[in-house]
This record gives structure tokens, C-alpha cells and sequence, in this order.
């Protein structure tokens, strides 16, 4: 018998300085069996850096087809096509053939190094593509966060995202690859 995914219900209030939007959000988050839970507070991080009205999470790990979020317009373009990890360059193709700007988030430091390395020479082609770390602080164990409902504040200003939850506080630094 297949693994059901985990439902987690999020409230979050935004505070994007960047873009100047300030929002409340209530999110339905589903994790997928095979994800854990670094990968989830990372589509929940992608999501406040692109909130808007039509952004919303896809099927992700469970399709091939789709990326983890994405806005698609009234006339069923994408917008927006915004995928976490180390995509192969056949992947980021395809996506930056779809949609018309392109972001990927990596949160795994060393290893999102490395495949930035790998990967970079080949990506110069692509001018609607942009490739976003997540700098996380090594002393922060997300799991403390992670509940069947989670209440976030998440404020967004220049290269940095505060997210608290209760009195717990953190940094994550954003830093742009491409």
C-alpha cells in the first residue's frame, strides 16, 4: 500500500518590503512520503518570496509535469515556474521553454554548491532564469518548527527572510546565484 502524503495547515502573515505586498495567507501544505522536513519549509519560503494572488503549489515531487509552484495566467500560460533542489539542465530547459520567468531554490549548502559549479556554464542561455540559496543558520533545527499547524510571520527586506514562530526567531539569508 503507497505512503499518503501529510497534510499541514499554515498560517502565515507576510511582509514583503521588496515588492511591497503584505498579505495573510492560509496554506494547505502537503508532504509528499519521500520529502522531509527541510525541503517543505523550503516551499514554504519559495512561496512567500512569490506571493501572489494566482501562486499555488502544484503536485511537485509526485509529477514530473509540474514544478513545486507555480502562477499560471487567465489565458493558461505560466508565469511563474518555481522548482527547490538540483534540477538537470534538461529540466530547466524544458522549464524555461514553458514559462515565462523561471526560479529555482536550493537549500542544501554544500551540495547546491556543487551542483551550482556543475551546472552554471550551461545556464548562461537562459534569460529568464533565476537561481536563489537559501542560507540557512547551522544552529537552527527546523523540526522544532514542524507541526500539524504551524503559525509563521515571515518578513522579506533586501537579501534577507526573518521567519518567526512564537518567540522563535531566524535568518535565512538569500543569496542570488544568477
Amino acid at each position: 500500500m503507497a505512503l499518503k502524503s501529510t497534510i499541514f495547515k499554515v498560517k502565515l502573515s507576510l511582509s514583503n518590503m521588496n515588492i511591497h505586498h503584505y498579505d495573510d495567507y492560509s496554506l494547505t501544505v502537503a508532504r509528499h512520503p519521500s520529502e522531509n522536513n527541510l525541503r517543505m519549509m523550503s516551499r514554504i519560503l519559495a512561496f512567500s518570496l512569490g506571493a501572489q494572488d494566482n501562486l499555488q503549489f502544484t503536485k511537485g515531487i509526485s509529477s514530473d509535469s509540474e514544478p513545486d509552484l507555480w502562477n499560471i495566467n487567465h489565458d493558461g500560460s505560466i508565469e511563474h515556474w518555481i522548482e527547490l533542489g538540483h534540477l538537470d539542465e534538461r529540466r530547466i530547459r524544458q522549464a524555461c521553454a514553458k514559462a515565462r520567468h523561471v526560479l529555482i531554490y536550493t537549500y542544501q549548502d554544500n551540495q547546491s554548491l556543487q551542483w551550482f559549479e556543475s551546472i552554471k556554464n550551461g545556464l548562461t542561455r537562459f534569460s529568464n532564469l533565476g537561481i536563489i540559496h537559501f542560507n540557512l543558520p547551522k544552529d537552527i533545527n527546523l523540526d522544532d518548527f514542524i507541526e500539524r499547524g504551524m503559525n509563521f510571520s515571515i518578513s522579506i527586506e533586501d537579501n534577507e527572510l526573518w521567519l518567526s514562530s512564537g518567540e522563535e526567531r531566524f535568518l535565512v539569508e538569500l543569496i542570488k546565484q544568477i
